[in-house]
């Protein structure tokens, strides 16, 4: 089972998708329940995130793991067996942009990244029990100029969301903490 959950910031994608998490786990009877964490613990901001999604996580028995990039690794960062696993991947958003700006300054191209996201997601595809990918909609903002890199940022994450949506068993965009059913059932 593959789900997408979709949004914009603030929207309430996250706390829907953990429910949705939670709710597909229940019923593959699947053991292990993995929060799969992209985002990299920079600055005041990243730090109050997280610290604001674990709370929200807390007491729903999963077990999280730090996974920056290449996320074909998420099965040996864990320990834990993936097809055996319903793993919420918290946020490709994240993926992408560590994917793309490496911590040495290196810059990927568009085609490169978007070539591994999409290896490592169809690889977690294959391996889970159930899936569940959260991203965010950042492309309606209207007439903003941005910078190249940013650009090529914005177009990496639209040729994944693009896959994802077209691959999703499911797609929900989340709109004022309201989840709208996109594609397919809601599970």
């Amino acid at each position: 089972m593959f789900i997408v959950v979709t949004g914009g910031s603030g929207s309430g994608k996250s706390e829907y998708a953990e429910e949705k998490t939670v709710s597909v786990f229940e019923k593959v009877f699947a053991e292990n329940l993995i929060y799969a964490a992209t985002m990299r613990p920079f600055g005041q901001d990243a730090l109050f995130r997280i610290k604001r999604h674990r709370n929200m996580r807390k007491g729903k028995g999963f077990v999280t793991v730090e996974c920056f990039s290449c996320i074909e690794s998420l099965e040996r960062l864990s320990g834990l067996t993936l097809y055996k696993s319903v793993v919420l991947l918290e946020c490709l958003s994240n993926l992408v942009a560590n994917e793309m700006f490496l911590e040495d300054g290196s810059v990927l191209g568009v085609s490169t990244v978007t070539d591994r996201v999409i290896k490592g997601l169809k690889f977690l595809v294959r391996k889970c029990a159930g899936l569940i990918v959260v991203t965010n909609e950042i492309f309606s903002d209207g007439l903003v100029e941005y910078d190249d890199l940013t650009l090529n940022y914005i177009k990496a994450l639209g040729n994944v969301n693009r896959f994802i949506a077209l691959s999703a068993d499911s797609v929900v965009e989340v709109v004022c903490g309201i989840p709208i059913r996109v594609k397919g059932g809601v599970y």
